[in-house]
């Protein structure tokens, strides 16, 4: 095991190691029932219009989870952990299935192309390249902007940042005249958690974030005495295993291939020409976001935890992100969205992770909560939120290696860490940032500076927005 993962030389141990795979597990462990309602139930009223149960996707997610991590952690030995990603299985249920028309399964063949289209871009180095395209004061913004990503969905998971008609968001009220105790206690168990995480780094205790996540979950429990009708209101079913997996062997897996290429239903009413517009436009929406995401988390993971090289590029890259091409592919065999790099594996990081061990260990639990679903069910938002918000404060240091005073290269900088939060996608601050960057220099005199491959990134995000947004 210290041969293979060269545990001594990147200064951690195996305890660190499962200490920090328990954390990523614990920070997106959410992925495998908020995947599986989202495609059971879009419209939370039953209607079930995919067609596909709750426990065939939680198998699924939970299955391509198992995969994509453990491949990054064995192929790369860089601790990343994999799962459907936010945003893109949103993209996946109500826009292409729902609002396209697509069915369940020719949806999945969108995702089975984009994972084989990124194998052969991994295995050419084509996928390396397009990193290389990206200026450096991009890549100086993005550890920061996913920070703020980071942090804002642990604000709103604990309900202290909440939906506002006329501003868009508004902080949460904590007057006891007004509000209930019911639905102020989970605020203060992340408060008190994040200052716990916070005092225990402070003090270098080993597995602060993982503790401090624990320590939560045991005082939002605790508190819970204190809340009238609190644990009659929990509900912690168990799914029966042999059920869940035999709606995910009958209506998920290998649907790709028994059902997917059929488009006749779609055809008859859409027509051939309004089909291939679609595959096309939509692919390249998937391709785009899935790679920048992973590119931007890849990044940032690597940067928070010193794994960059001297050309400061990731170590291993290209396996790590073949680990997610792969698991892309295998998601859609099981019958899942774009399986992606989560940007929560930063919490496992600030935890010390620092090889693939962490990974193996996380999707080891990821293999255990197939089999318990109550165990992703038992850990509260409001304890896990609070490791979300200490791990992007953390990454918020990166902006101190951006030149503010030049505003070729902070404008660039601040649209990619602003856009980020604003719109839930790394990929597009990651657009927004590049292209600004190419039309600055442009007419700033700088039209030399910029790479060509630059030029063909920015003409593609500009193909996805205006096309596929």
């Amino acid at each position: 095991m210290e041969r293979f993962f060269k545990l001594k030389e990147r200064g951690t141990t195996v305890k660190t190691e499962f200490i920090a795979g328990m954390t990523t597990f614990f920070a997106m462990v959410y992925i495998l029932m908020v995947n599986a309602n989202m495609f059971a139930d879009p419209f939370g009223d039953g209607s079930n219009p995919l067609g596909v149960s709750y426990g065939a996707i939680y198998i699924a997610t939970a299955i391509s989870a198992v995969i994509g991590t453990t491949l990054a952690g064995l192929l790369s030995n860089l601790p990343l952990a994999q799962a459907s990603g936010m945003g893109l299985n949103a993209f996946f249920v109500y826009t292409v299935c729902i609002g396209f028309g697509l069915s369940y399964a020719n949806a999945l063949v969108l995702i089975l192309i984009e994972g084989l289209v990124f194998i052969l871009l991994t295995v050419t180095g084509l996928r390396k390249k397009i990193f290389d395209a990206l200026p450096a004061t991009i890549l100086a913004a993005i550890p920061s902007g996913i920070g703020l990503f980071i942090a804002l969905l642990g604000l709103q998971n604990a309900g202290i940042v909440v939906p506002d008609s006329s501003t868009c968001v508004d902080l949460a009220s904590f007057n006891l005249l007004h509000q209930s105790w019911g639905s102020i206690m989970p605020m203060v168990v992340t408060l008190c958690t994040l200052l716990a995480i916070v005092i225990m780094s402070h003090k270098n205790i080993r597995g602060s974030v993982l503790i401090g996540v624990v320590g939560g979950m045991a005082l939002y429990y605790l508190l819970g005495l204190t809340v009238d009708g609190f644990y009659e209101g929990l509900d912690l079913q168990l799914i029966s295993p042999a059920d869940a997996f035999r709606d995910f062997g009958t209506q998920s897996l290998f649907t790709v291939f028994t059902e997917g290429f059929d488009f006749s239903a779609y055809i008859e009413t859409h027509g051939s020409a309004n089909l291939v517009l679609t595959i096309v436009t939509t692919a390249l929406a998937f391709c785009m976001v899935d790679m920048f995401d992973t590119l931007g988390t890849l990044y940032a993971a690597c940067e928070r935890a010193n794994l960059l090289d001297e050309r400061g590029e990731p170590l291993n890259m290209n396996r790590g992100m073949l680990s997610d091409a792969i698991a892309t592919t295998a998601g859609a065999i099981c019958g899942t969205s774009t399986v992606t790099t989560f940007s929560e594996v930063n919490a496992g990081v600030a935890a010390g992770g620092r090889t693939g061990l962490t990974s193996v260990f996380c999707g080891l639990f990821f293999f255990i909560a197939m089999f318990l679903s109550p165990i992703a069910q038992l850990v509260p938002s409001c304890a896990t939120a609070a490791a979300l918000i200490y791990v992007g404060i953390l990454m918020m240091g990166a902006v101190k290696n951006i030149d503010w005073s030049d505003f070729k290269v902070s404008v660039p900088a601040f649209l990619t860490l602003a856009i980020m939060p604003f719109t839930y996608n790394i990929s597009y601050g990651i657009a927004f940032g590049l292209i600004s960057y190419i039309v600055i220099s442009v007419f700033c005199g700088d039209f030399k500076k910029i790479k060509v491959s630059s030029w063909v990134i920015a003409a593609l995000f500009v193909a996805m927005l205006l096309l596929t947004h």
